[in-house]
């Protein structure tokens, strides 16, 4: 099985960690598999130094030079299928009619209905199978018109690392600056408005004034971040609040946090918080969008609605039990074992491959 995987982004988001991990498990289990990807960007640099083949585009005129390199790869080379990571993708592959030879898969990520007019509707029509990352959003393909046979289920996932050592925590909190005293409550997700970062900063001043130890750390950038910082210190929060912008190395951010919270307004699915989970750290959560299919209020995760009270009220019973933030943290880790590890999803992205392969092997009647 030869495998192309292709990703236009120019940034790292969620959805580039998750075609980093799918292409180094399915190396990994024997398969080949190259990515195509735009020049200079985060997920081109981190899979070349995987070690596996990625052909690069100029970002100027991206989708037209992606579609004139997937004609002539797809030319030279056999491949079995292509994995397309996100929109531009598609559209580059569209337009190089590469759904002529291998079959198309996309990844879809998020519930918002898909697009209608003429050009989105050919470009659909193209794809053999969509991979939704959860029911909910292969819910929003089936409203938006999408037959129910060519939409597929893949479960993203994270890898379950060691807990971070007492050496490692205490590195984490000494470069943010957060005393052992100090309770550290945070967010890894990028700044926009469905994120629901503001809910947290709301939240500060009851928190606060029951627990003054207590600091909120948010990390990610985006359009919204100067709106949060300007929030936080219109309530005389900007002390507490810290933005330490995007951080490559997310894992540094868990190691010194002593719970994780969620307030996410609409997800798809939500890998930083199934990470936070990996990392044994109690978590709170919203359950919208596909959230409520990672988390079970009061075993896996404390459970609020979007809003200022709810989150302030779920944090405040994290800070004032030990016993529950610890047995949150061990059955949030053990969840994430079972059913959102790495492993599994690329188990369950090589069954998605082998079923589209078979319906497109099977004789039409």
């Amino acid at each position: 099985m030869r495998i192309l995987y292709v990703d236009l982004e120019r940034e790292w988001r969620g959805g580039q960690s998750q075609a980093l991990l799918t292409v180094k498990g399915l190396r990994d289990l024997g398969k080949q598999v190259e990515l195509l990807a735009a020049q200079g960007s985060p997920i081109a640099e981190r899979v070349a130094n995987s070690g596996i083949v990625v052909h690069t585009v100029p970002r100027l005129g991206l989708r037209l030079w992606a579609a004139r390199t997937l004609r002539k790869l797809l030319a030279s080379r056999d491949y079995t299928i292509l994995h397309l990571n996100e929109s531009h993708a598609l559209t580059a592959a569209w337009l190089a009619n590469a759904h002529a030879g291998a079959p198309l898969l996309l990844s879809r990520r998020i519930g918002f209905p898909l697009q209608k007019n003429a050009l989105s509707r050919a470009r659909f029509r193209a794809v053999s199978s969509f991979v939704a990352n959860s029911k909910n959003v292969a819910q929003s393909l089936v409203d938006s018109g999408i037959s129910p046979e060519r939409i597929l289920v893949v479960n993203e996932g994270v890898e379950i690392a060691p807990l971070a050592t007492s050496e490692e925590r205490a590195s984490a909190r000494k470069r943010w600056g957060i005393r052992s005293a100090e309770f550290l409550i945070g967010c890894a997700s990028v700044f926009v408005p469905e994120k629901g970062q503001r809910h947290l900063i709301e939240a500060m001043p009851k928190v606060r004034a029951a627990h003054p130890e207590v600091r909120l750390l948010l990390a990610g950038d985006g359009r919204c971040l100067a709106e949060m910082k300007a929030l936080a210190k219109g309530l005389g929060q900007g002390d507490a609040v810290l933005f330490p912008g995007f951080v490559k190395h997310v894992s540094q951010v868990y190691a010194a946090l002593d719970a994780f919270a969620f307030p996410s307004e609409f997800e798809g699915l939500g890998t930083a918080l199934q990470a936070a989970m990996a990392a044994g750290l109690p978590c709170i959560s919203t359950a919208r969008g596909a959230l409520g299919e990672v988390v079970t209020s009061e075993r896996t995760a404390l459970v609020a609605e979007p809003d200022a009270g709810a989150f302030s009220e779920a944090i405040l019973r994290l800070v004032n039990d030990s016993d529950l933030r610890r047995r949150l943290g061990e059955e949030g880790r053990r969840e994430v074992e079972l059913r959102f590890s790495a492993q599994r999803m690329v188990e369950n992205t090589l069954r998605a491959y082998g079923a589209v392969l078979a319906k497109r092997a099977a004789p039409s009647l």
